[in-house]
């Protein structure tokens, strides 16, 4: 069995409307620059605390770094929604979660490069056994100790997710 590694990958590489105009390997779409898309799911367990992690040293963006959603690009033809659950089982470690709900979605332009950011929800009320190749470490804040935590700058946060959690937060609006 051969196995593929992370920048080998094909994706689907789109424009800045989304729409897809061809196909090129993970690593070559990251080191030109081209436009891709990737899912952001926050999964909250079933006391309303948000999943936080630490990204493992071997990523190819961002390593070490922390993030508060669970997420990754999008495989060529895959939809965001297959990518929203593929993805969030992958990284929690878990089978038979709900379809994650879609929220909006952004064109993120920023450290790293640019790429289509579909922003989903859900909530993970089964034990997690975080992808050890994605995840070195990880638990779960309330809203509360989230805020903090990115206020205080003491964690290297991934850019991306701190925009996607900036726009989730206008998204949700004022807290009652």
């Amino acid at each position: 069995m051969d196995v593929v590694s992370a920048a080998d990958e094909v994706l689907d590489v789109v424009d800045r409307d989304d729409r897809v105009t061809g196909q090129a390997a993970r690593g070559e779409v990251y080191a030109r620059g081209l436009i891709h898309r990737c899912v952001f799911v926050q999964a909250r367990d079933a006391r309303g605390r948000i999943f936080v992690h630490r990204r493992t040293a071997s990523k190819l963006v961002f390593p070490s770094h922390y993030d508060m959603f669970v997420g990754g690009v999008l495989g060529a033809g895959e939809s965001y929604e297959e990518a929203a659950l593929r993805e969030a089982e992958e990284e929690l470690g878990v089978h038979g979660l709900p379809q994650p709900v879609p929220l909006f979605k952004f064109l993120y332009e920023g450290p790293g490069g640019a790429w289509w950011s579909y922003v989903h929800e859900v909530r993970c009320e089964l034990p997690v056994a975080p992808q050890e190749s994605e995840v070195d470490w990880h638990t779960y804040l309330t809203e509360e100790e989230l805020e903090r935590r990115v206020a205080d700058g003491s964690w290297a946060w991934v850019p991306d997710g701190l925009e996607a959690y900036r726009r989730l937060r206008e998204f949700r609006g004022p807290r009652q």
